[in-house]
């Protein structure tokens, strides 16, 4: 990921706290585009990354950067692998950490974070409810807070993932990209990234139709895309098996909208159990065990190759931003 150090806000080389992070691979899905109807289709996966999920892309800059800044303590709110991802960054830099999860997150996750050496408080309640705990410590203790958009560094190490994606397709793009969306980092990330690499000269104008991806238990984004506006409502009564999109209320909801209209995007709800179902689609015919989070990212396609929205012979990028490992729970 430190190939495009020169565009990341990290000063001193010294300061970065890496452990790998980045250069995943983009697979040329071939059985399974075939299978679907959609032989141009590419998987991006983000489980190769530290931690297992693309979380350690964002994670990593923000904690080198804090590191740097001088910061003691730091501290997230997360469903988990953002939580995972921190912990590992903290304990590479020998900062203490403070995880806050809602109660009702995998063990895996809880382990995961205690094992690196985080402290971890469990709240009765949902992501937001983990964030309003994280910004209570921010004034009583000085925590450096790491939150989703809280701070301006984990959007600067997400957009790496479109670095990485034009770099691998020869400074090109595809015609689709589908992205599972809870906090939309990653998504405002590349987005950020395309318009960085044509100021450079990179790439030209031409940009991907972005879609964004969530459950049919928490979609306030696919809601306020539908119909029309600006910002998101929060969502009443968030539920999905999918941790990573159980997010009531996106801090950048107006940048995540922004970049689905500008790029002529559209956004999906998919049921859970389509995730689950598309899980063993994906593995058996790729050889990718996704989270249900990518998983999500498939049965998006389908239903947009059935809809008309995406044409068989255009090139499409799903993004599986994490392991099924992680989840192995729902398929037990």
């Amino acid at each position: 990921m430190w190939r495009y150090a020169e565009v990341l806000p990290v000063q001193r080389a010294e300061a970065v706290i890496s452990l790998g992070e980045g250069w995943t691979p983009l697979v040329q899905a071939e059985r399974l585009g075939r299978a679907i109807g959609c032989p141009h289709t590419l998987i991006k996966d983000e489980a190769i990354n530290p931690t297992g999920s693309f979380k350690a892309r964002g994670l990593c800059v923000a904690v080198s950067r804090a590191y740097e800044l001088g910061a003691r303590e730091l501290a997230v709110p997360s469903a988990g692998n953002a939580a995972g991802a921190m912990s590992a960054y903290a304990a590479a830099a020998g900062l203490p950490a403070h995880v806050f999860m809602p109660a009702d997150v995998p063990a895996m996750f809880r382990t995961e974070c205690a094992e690196l050496g985080a402290s971890v408080t469990l709240v009765d309640g949902l992501i937001t409810d983990c964030g309003v705990k994280v910004r209570e410590g921010v004034q009583q203790h000085g925590w450096f807070d790491v939150s989703t958009l809280r701070e301006p560094y984990r959007v600067e190490g997400k957009k790496t993932m479109g670095y990485e994606l034009a770099e691998q397709m020869g400074w090109t793009l595809p015609d689709v990209i589908i992205y599972p969306t809870g906090g939309g980092t990653g998504l405002v990330g590349m987005w950020k990234a395309f318009a960085e690499m044509e100021a450079m000269g990179l790439i030209g104008p031409q940009r991907p139709r972005m879609v964004s991806v969530q459950s049919t238990g928490c979609a306030p984004m696919v809601r306020a895309f539908d119909q029309g506006d600006e910002f998101a409502e929060p969502w009443q009564g968030a539920r999905t098996v999918a941790d990573g999109l159980r997010v009531p209320a996106a801090v950048g909801d107006f940048l995540i909208l922004q970049a689905l209209r500008q790029s002529h995007g559209t956004a999906v709800a998919v049921p859970d159990q389509e995730m689950l179902d598309h899980a063993r689609t994906m593995g058996s015919l790729t050889g990718i065990f996704p989270a249900p989070e990518g998983a999500a990212c498939l049965a998006a396609q389908i239903r947009l190759l059935r809809a008309g929205w995406i044409q068989p012979d255009e090139t499409v990028v799903l993004f599986n931003t994490g392991s099924g490992l992680k989840y192995a729970h729902l398929w037990a």
